[in-house]
């Protein structure tokens, strides 16, 4: 998979969004002994429990895939003129 010119800061913009949703169902805010890699997993299995995004198939359930599949939920949920977009 190609990454794009903005991934980094679609992946920061998904986990800020991901951790207020997350906070928003009810779960306890992600303290600082949480590594990034747990935080994406942990955002991305909620989005999936939640049917917000498409789980990834087994063999293909990895962290770069997760990051990926964040990336593109949140590429859906900005306006297309949006700047990281571009």
């Amino acid at each position: 998979m190609k990454a794009g010119k903005h991934d980094n800061q679609l992946l920061k913009l998904a986990m800020e969004i991901g951790v207020g949703y997350a906070q928003k169902r009810g779960f306890a805010d992600f303290g600082k002994g949480i590594s990034p890699k747990d935080k994406v997993e942990c955002i991305y299995r909620l989005l999936v429990q939640d049917k917000l995004i498409q789980p990834l198939a087994e063999d293909k359930d990895d962290g770069s895939n997760r990051k990926h599949k964040l990336i593109l939920w949140i590429s859906k949920q900005l306006p297309k003129d949006h700047e990281l977009l571009n």
